[in-house]
């Protein structure tokens, strides 16, 4: 477990300040877009709003000039340089090369919707057309779109006495020239303030997230290495730093409660094996005397109890260091190749003697980084577990290979495999078969001793009968640079 702890502190290309960023200005962007969309609405309406006034205003106007002005050979003149005039004073047109606008045209027509006066680019037939075309309803502003043109006018209509129309258009070709200009200066500000709220977010998050890292960090080797270590703090006083104190006292008071653990167990342990200990040793002297028959049986067994009492005394301490992650460890490299076969050549006579087979296939060294001690004394326990519990004429075989930085330890036997009610609660102290004669100890212990050097175990049935247990350890390489130097 410690080691998924220590590659989970470094960094990751997919990191926390890369997606809250990516969220961040993700949300930014939104918002601001909906900011410019209800601008450009406003803006857009604003400048309708004032293009429509001036029409209003400016057909008015034409429409009391044409009435005013008597029908004769002067008033398409006079009538036609008014509406010349007008369409001069709309602001912010656009001009030819002659000083005309090309985007204002004012027509009249007669009763009957002849065309009587133009005046405008062209000869008003399109625009006759279009208006012909629809429906315009008068001293309304509406859109009218003209063939040939690729913008709609803004066209206003006013009834005269005598049953003619007079029309006047200006082109919404600035309007929205107008809009594009502020589109597009808008866009470039809006890239340019995402651009600069990711950098800022990205920073400001991948600053506070470097020192929760730092903390990660030495927080995964605190416990492999050493419990008085600390965690780092930065001296502000924000949640990061707020963070690293309840940490720091958090590991006080576990360091104080390891301690207070240590001293019970050493203490349990010595004011326990003493006693028995001395016991086994007058037992054994009682036996250099003239005891016969039935009285030495007796000391012998007695003897073979006080070795189990101490070996279960010894187990169930570690397992229960092991359950709080106190199990105290030697760490070294070791050749698990190596210490299998030392394991097979020693046990290989009893279980010869009991009708045992036991092979080892193995590609060669597989270095381990864990303690001797117990890496021995698991192996031991699986071997007697096998010795105790397989009849005659059965194979054990173990297997050692490596797997993803994990050295993988199988070990198979064809003997009547695990039984059946303790198989969801195998792991567990005290859990054993009915049949079983041990103490359900084994397996709590294996499993103890694994958890304790980052390890996974496994232990199922196989289909064609028997058991089969899986032991994966971490390979030295992958071990973290602060955890072998502080072994070492």
């Amino acid at each position: 477990m410690s080691s998924k702890i220590a590659k989970a502190g470094q960094p990751r290309s997919r990191s926390a300040a890369w997606r809250i960023s990516l969220w961040g200005t993700l949300a930014f962007a939104c918002g601001t877009l909906v900011v410019f969309m209800v601008l450009n609405n406003f803006v857009a309406n604003d400048i309708q709003r004032r293009t429509d006034a001036w029409l209003s205003g400016e057909v008015e106007t034409l429409g009391d000039v044409a009435e005013r002005t008597p029908k004769g050979r002067l008033y398409g003149r006079v009538v036609g340089e008014v509406a010349e005039l007008a369409s001069r004073e709309v602001p912010d047109k656009r001009r030819t090369s002659t000083g005309t606008s090309e985007s204002v045209f004012f027509m009249q027509t007669a009763a009957d919707g002849s065309p009587t006066l133009w005046v405008g680019t062209g000869d008003g037939h399109t625009a006759l057309n279009a208006i012909r075309g629809g429906k315009p309803a008068a001293d309304t502003p509406f859109d009218l779109w003209v063939e040939g043109a690729r913008v709609p006018f803004r066209v206003v209509s006013v009834p005269m006495d005598d049953g003619s129309h007079i029309y006047l258009g200006v082109s919404e070709r600035d309007q929205m020239h107008v809009l594009r200009k502020l589109r597009l200066r808008f866009l470039l500000l809006w890239l340019l303030n995402v651009a600069l709220g990711f950098a800022i977010v990205f920073y400001i998050t991948r600053r506070m997230l470097t020192d929760v890292r730092e903390i990660t960090q030495a927080a995964s080797r605190i416990g492999e290495s050493d419990l008085s270590k600390r965690v780092p703090t930065s001296g502000r006083n924000d949640e990061v730093g707020q963070l690293a104190l309840t940490l720091n006292h958090m590991l006080d008071r576990i360091e104080r409660s390891i301690r207070q653990l240590h001293t019970i167990t050493n203490s349990l342990a010595h004011d326990l094996r003493s006693p028995l200990t001395a016991i086994r040793a007058k037992l054994e002297m009682s036996l250099t005397a003239s005891v016969r028959g039935q009285e030495a049986e007796s000391i012998v067994s007695a003897i073979d109890e006080v070795d189990r009492l101490t070996e279960i005394l010894t187990k169930s301490l570690d397992v229960a260091e092991a359950q709080v992650d106190a199990l105290r460890l030697n760490r070294t490299a070791i050749d698990l190749d190596e210490l299998l076969r030392v394991m097979v050549e020693l046990y290989e006579p009893s279980m010869s003697e009991k009708g045992l087979r036991i092979q080892l296939r193995s590609a060669g060294a597989v270095d381990v980084f864990a303690d001797a001690s117990l890496l021995h004394r698991l192996l031991a326990n699986l071997f007697d577990n096998e010795l105790k519990h397989l009849p005659a004429s059965c194979t054990v075989t173990i297997t050692l290979s490596t797997e993803e930085g994990f050295a993988v330890m199988m070990l198979e036997d064809d003997g009547p495999g695990f039984a059946s009610e303790i198989s969801a609660t195998m792991f567990k102290a005290r859990v054993k078969g009915e049949d079983s004669p041990g103490h359900g100890l084994g397996l709590a212990f294996v499993e103890a001793v694994v958890g304790a050097h980052s390890g996974e175990v496994l232990a199922v049935n196989r289909e064609e009968g028997g058991a089969r247990l899986v032991i994966k350890l971490p390979l030295v390489a992958v071990q973290t640079p602060a955890l072998v130097a502080a072994a070492a």
